[in-house]
């Protein structure tokens, strides 16, 4: 059995730079490369495209990513695992095929399936209330079109037995991605393990794709130290981060030779207790990790040594993130110039508000933000006095209407251009008069795992 498995950084999220792998591929000794498209908002991203083209429903930048990374994969016998698939993930996997044919390449693709359970969500069934605020499915059940699972690294590991080279997947969890290959090149137990040895080495396996699973952040990127994020090198040529891991679970941070960012304790740190709400808890399809034991040894020459974790059971159930209709929005952002241009945008927007009252526009919210001044940090973020504020040079607001009528966001932009001539002097500008677009909202549930059936299939190799 192989004593050690090198995997690499993809992307952190649709539209992330893959210029960076490449460095990975030819200068970091990978086997694997794992590849994250799938941030928590981007099945609502692919929803819109879907509805646009049923064909369509993926992540359409894994076509030209392996276009690129593929012939230098394929001398090093690198494999690629994704979750590009999004709604679609045998449209993604047909049409990398088809691209890569094109050039007279033949990978062996998997198609991991089995995470679509929108018809559970619809069919009445109790349960798949909202987990943050305990709402009933049954509010919102008309109006979902799409509902996901977060699949573990079963489906991959299997794929991986079956010579893929490339896998992709629709919604898994994001470190499942790196887990699958883990588990697939270490011999670890996975669906089968029991003892504490067995989770422990999960846990180490799951904490690796946390670290990796964000792309540069994980190695210096991103880097929020302040006054220390400026020692960071060469950010224009950022390294994604390495993992080498061992069969008992241990693991090197790392990342390729003459690449930029930083691979240290610290940067490191960082990304490990990114978007985790209970350090002792952090659940996931395969294991419940405990952090609380994970040591960081920072051995320089951007290598950090990971021990530690800790594992358990995975729990019964499985997230789900689902998306329902949810209104439309239109989104406009206007400008005034000194003398006084926080007195006129005060005015501009008493007079937006005076214009939906008159003429009895329907909408649910006018929030209103005013960029340069509280968009970053909101209600942490204090404004000035007001004689302050009006010997600014210039300030901006944006006002963004949320309506259950198309008709009303679609005609928002058309109660501002009028003000050009006859509202507040000095108009700097107005951007997005003709931006609305549908809203769709998001709805986090979990479902008995039992109900959710993961799918793999192998495409036939062109002859």
């Amino acid at each position: 059995m192989t004593q050690s498995i090198r995997i690499g950084s993809g992307l952190g999220f649709y539209g992330d730079n893959w210029e960076p792998v490449v460095a990975s591929i030819e200068r970091g000794d990978v086997q694997f490369i794992a590849s994250d498209h799938l941030a928590e908002l981007t099945l609502a991203i692919l929803q819109k495209d879907r509805q646009r083209d049923p064909a369509l429903g993926y992540a359409r930048d894994v076509v030209p990513m392996l276009l690129r990374l593929w012939p230098l994969m394929q001398p090093r016998g690198v494999r690629f695992v994704c979750n590009a698939g999004g709604l679609n993930p045998m449209g993604a996997a047909q049409a990398v095929q088809t691209a890569l044919a094109a050039k007279g390449w033949h990978p062996r693709i998997a198609v991991v399936s089995g995470d679509d359970v929108l018809a559970q969500l619809q069919e009445g069934q109790t349960g798949f209330d909202h987990m943050m605020n305990g709402t009933a499915v049954n509010s919102i059940r008309d109006r979902l079109v799409f509902g996901n699972a977060y699949l573990g690294a079963q489906p991959i590991v299997d794929a991986l037995n079956h010579g893929a080279d490339i896998v992709i997947t629709g919604r898994v969890a994001d470190a499942a991605l790196f887990l699958g290959p883990l588990v697939h090149g270490l011999g670890w137990k996975l669906s089968d393990a029991q003892t504490t040895e067995d989770f422990n080495r999960l846990a180490q396996g799951l904490t690796v794709g946390h670290l990796l699973e964000c792309s540069g952040q994980g190695s210096g990127g991103n880097f929020g130290d302040q006054s220390h994020w400026q020692s960071i090198p060469d950010l224009a040529h950022t390294g994604y981060p390495i993992a080498e891991v061992f069969a008992d679970g241990t693991a090197i941070l790392t990342k390729a030779p003459d690449t930029g960012g930083l691979v240290n304790f610290d940067t490191v740190r960082q990304q490990l207790l990114y978007e985790v709400h209970n350090p002792h808890a952090y659940f996931s399809p395969d294991v419940v990790l405990d952090m609380g034991q994970i040591e960081l040894h920072d051995e320089g020459h951007n290598r950090v040594r990971l021990t530690g974790a800790q594992g358990s059971a995975p729990t019964p159930q499985l997230k789900v993130v689902a998306g329902f209709k949810d209104g439309f929005k239109a989104d406009v952002t206007w400008g005034f110039s000194w003398p006084d241009a926080w007195d006129k945008v005060q005015a501009a927007e008493a007079i937006i508000r005076t214009q939906l009252h008159e003429r009895k526009i329907p909408f649910d919210e006018l929030f209103v933000e005013y960029p340069g001044l509280n968009s970053a940090h909101g209600a942490l973020a204090p404004l000035p006095p007001t004689a302050e504020l009006n010997e600014r040079p210039e300030i901006w607001v944006r006002m963004v209407l949320r309506t259950p009528s198309k008709a009303a966001a679609d005609g928002f932009g058309r109660l501002f251009p009028w003000m050009a001539l006859s509202g507040p002097a000095y108009t700097c500008g107005f951007q997005g008069m003709n931006n609305s677009s549908e809203l769709l909202g998001i709805w986090p549930t979990l479902i008995d795992r039992h109900l959710v059936k993961a799918h793999v299939e192998m495409l036939e190799v062109p002859a």
